[in-house]
């Protein structure tokens, strides 16, 4: 595995690779709510130890739920779940798509500084992808706190909140904010190209962005707005472009992954990059040709806007009969991370149809 050096950072490696494990879930045709697939799930650890996997439920139509079920476990590998229930469907209009709506690909972070895990989720409603958040004090009911509502940015010129995002995902510790100040940070995608201009026209963008492909941001919450109100963490600030597509093997798009897991070296992200023909923009509802892979970073860990290092080559690439077939071909997609019985395993979801893991292990 080779290491890309971004120009001004500290010459770091990145010490990871990921293993295959197995599958964990597959859709039951037998059951509606996932007929069409289950996928890209977040996870809860109790107290106890016990991980509950919160998966992606596709009913037909596209139409998609979160659900919740526990993870088993087969000689300290989780093998398969068990249990299965509907955590979060659509209720409120934002929620509401027409031709593919619900509830989906939610990212799960502890907030040990507040006594919640976070929720963020997308919601598919009449005007396409919206984040949302949702918190929860025991990890099994779940209160929503609506779409997430981007500070307006004079240096941007523009308003976020224009534009489709996704991929959004917490950091599980308190970082400092660019002023300094104590915050909970997030990262997403925001997406310029949503379809609104033809292929040969230059989407509308943010002052100082130059290159129209969806990207990793960061914004940020302080912390004491969030004590004192829980819904701040609906409205972060602050926000910075954090990495781009680099390689041939992200050359479409890329997005953040799993909560950053804190190491040695900083933060480590998984991120997914995305190669192929998506005609119109970054999304189209429609047959399309992509591959998805899994690759890494390393961010500072006293700001993590600042990238110190990014593997030149995927740590995981579509493979598998699982991997390679399903509802989109070719795709493997990390979306939450655990520890358990002393190892990392990484669930991810594999061609937009079931989900399996993968062993995070650290090489030296």
């Amino acid at each position: 595995m080779t290491t890309t050096i971004p120009a001004g950072s500290t010459a770091v490696a990145i010490p990871y690779l990921l293993e295959r494990a197995g599958v964990v879930m597959e859709p039951d045709p037998s059951d509606p709510r996932q007929v069409e697939g289950v996928l890209n799930p977040a996870t809860v650890q109790g107290p106890d130890g016990t991980v509950h996997l919160f998966p992606r439920l596709v009913a037909e139509h596209n139409v998609s739920r979160i659900g919740r079920a526990r993870v088993v476990l087969t000689d300290g590998v989780p093998s398969g779940v068990d249990g299965l229930e509907v955590a979060l469907e659509a209720e409120r209009g934002w929620e509401h798509g027409t031709a593919h709506g619900g509830v989906e690909d939610p990212r799960i972070t502890p907030l040990a500084d507040l006594g919640i895990h976070v929720m963020a989720y997308v919601a598919f409603g009449p005007l396409g992808p919206k984040p949302a958040i949702a918190v929860s004090t025991d990890g099994v009911s779940w209160r929503r706190l609506g779409p997430i509502q981007f500070a307006y940015d004079d240096a941007l010129d523009t308003d976020l909140n224009l534009f489709p995002n996704k991929d959004v995902v917490f950091f599980p510790e308190i970082v400092p904010d660019p002023e300094g100040r104590p915050s909970f940070a997030m990262l997403h995608r925001p997406m310029w190209d949503f379809g609104f201009v033809r292929p040969d026209e230059q989407p509308p963008l943010p002052a100082g962005v130059t290159d129209p492909r969806a990207s990793i941001w960061i914004s940020y919450v302080p912390v004491d707005d969030a004590v004192q109100d829980l819904t701040a963490l609906t409205r972060p600030a602050g926000h910075r472009f954090v990495a781009g597509p680099e390689h041939e093997w992200e050359a479409l798009k890329i997005g953040a992954g799993p909560a950053p897991l804190r190491v040695p070296e900083g933060w480590l992200l998984l991120h997914h990059g995305v190669t192929g023909d998506l005609p119109g923009g970054s999304f189209v509802p429609q047959a399309f040709s992509v591959h998805y892979v899994v690759g890494a970073m390393l961010l500072d860990a006293d700001d993590p806007s600042r990238v110190l290092a990014r593997t030149g080559e995927p740590l995981l690439t579509p493979e598998t009969a699982d991997e390679t077939a399903g509802t989109v071909a070719n795709v493997v997609f990390p979306t939450a991370i655990e520890e358990i019985g002393g190892e990392h395993f990484v669930f991810y979801g594999a061609a937009d149809t079931r989900i399996a893991v993968a062993r995070l292990v650290r090489t030296i």
